[in-house]
């Protein structure tokens, strides 16, 4: 039975309410009672992050449709679970309110991987920047993110630069190394960003599927800004 299978048929369980809080202590109540051991803690990852990322598209005040496409790249589920899915997205979405609350759950429960917490702040950045400007409000948003995951200024910045300034498609901005460094150093840095950032490793630790595609964008991404720095070394 699949993670997606499990929470829709915890969704269809739960009441009717309008208020997100008491939908989610309803599910967090289920989900204690309902599981045990890994598919306890999956779905209750899955949980949390449905919820924070539909926090994040309301951050600016208005989910936009180009931030739902982005949420469905990073939720793939299946036809027949989507309408109970759905509800847990547009509940939570309804005010950004509590979501330090989920970014907390998630830091605890992978604390031991902070490649891992930087590649799911990557993935909130790609919503907040899916219609062209990252706002004020979701900057804030995003920054609170960042201190609840630990994770240091320099990777922040990073994760910043490759999304928000203007010369975000610069391969040096997207590596988050200077121009001028010597190609050796190059790749030493690219090799490391690969071996923490790799699918296969997440795929290995038994990772959710969203958290792996978040992993597998930002490493085409990275891929991709190696490869034109080589071309450069070798014209």
């Amino acid at each position: 039975m699949s993670i997606w299978t499990r929470l829709s048929e915890l969704l269809a369980r739960l009441p009717a309410v309008t208020a997100v809080s008491g939908f989610i202590d309803h599910i967090v109540t289920l989900v204690r009672e309902t599981f045990s051991g890994e598919t306890r803690r999956e779905v209750a990852f899955t949980v949390s992050m449905i919820a924070l990322v539909a926090k994040m598209a309301k951050a600016d005040g208005v989910v936009s449709e180009d931030e739902v496409e982005i949420v469905k790249k990073l939720f793939v589920v299946p036809d027949a679970e989507r309408r109970n899915v759905a509800r847990l997205f547009n509940l939570a979405k309804q005010d950004v309110a509590g979501f330090d609350l989920y970014a907390e759950r998630i830091a605890a429960m992978h604390t031991d991987d902070p490649a891992m917490l930087e590649n799911i702040l990557d993935g909130l950045f790609m919503i907040a920047a899916s219609d062209g400007v990252v706002h004020e409000r979701e900057l804030a948003f995003l920054e609170e993110v960042g201190r609840i995951f630990r994770i240091s200024e320099g990777a922040f910045m990073r994760t910043l630069a490759r999304h928000v300034r203007a010369d975000a498609s610069d391969p040096y901005v997207i590596l988050g190394i200077p121009r001028g460094t010597h190609p050796d150093d190059i790749k030493r840095h690219y090799r490391r960003l690969v071996g923490e950032t790799h699918p296969d490793r997440l795929i290995g630790r038994g990772v959710p599927a969203e958290c792996v595609r978040m992993a597998t964008d930002r490493l085409a991404r990275l891929n991709g800004a190696y490869e034109r720095i080589e071309r450069e070394f070798a014209v």
